[in-house]
């Protein structure tokens, strides 16, 4: 009984971090893959404060709402980042999951908008980014396999990705991560 009471507090304390920025329906699928990732949902969201001068120069931009910090316990377990990137003609919604080390582990997108390019979601595409840390770069036309008829999505996302991985390089060497 313990155990659910806990859980559940992490929960709320979940919702109420996300709450602010990320709508229900997308916070439900970021619960869900934290625990795909993590194994369990007894975990808490610290978000990640950036001061407001390096974010300016950072190529992801980090907000209170975007980049946190898991802890279960008092051991980190990873990150997770949450953003939109641009497709043809709307936004997608995605997700990076990093371990303690700072090195990609999961990617997903959480949710797709057009009827074209939807291919960008699928695992075997998006493991091209497991394993990428901050002192990595990826580019759709040297190091990222292209997708016939998603061109533009595979571009913006690949794009999004450097530019986090380039972020979470400045961090960890301005000792924010």
């Amino acid at each position: 009984m313990q155990g659910k009471k806990i859980t559940g507090f992490v929960l709320v304390l979940a919702v109420m971090l996300f709450g602010f920025g990320i709508p229900e329906k997308l916070q439900k699928k970021v619960d869900k893959e934290i625990e795909k990732v993590f194994g369990a949902n007894d975990f808490t969201l610290e978000p990640i404060n950036v001061p407001a001068s390096l974010n300016a120069q950072l190529p992801a931009k980090i907000t209170a709402h975007n980049f946190f910090k898991l802890t279960k316990g008092s051991e980190v377990a990873g990150y997770i980042f949450v953003d939109n990137a641009p497709s043809k003609t709307a936004k997608f919604d995605y997700l990076v999951v990093f371990n303690d080390n700072l090195s990609v582990v999961h990617s997903k997108i959480l949710i797709y908008r057009e009827e074209y390019g939807g291919e960008i979601g699928s695992k075997r595409w998006l493991q091209q980014f497991t394993g990428k840390t901050g002192q990595d770069r990826v580019d759709h036309e040297t190091n990222i396999d292209g997708i016939s008829g998603a061109t533009i999505s595979v571009r913006s996302m690949t794009t999004s990705m450097d530019n986090l991985l380039q972020t979470v390089g400045i961090l960890q060497e301005k000792k924010l991560l």
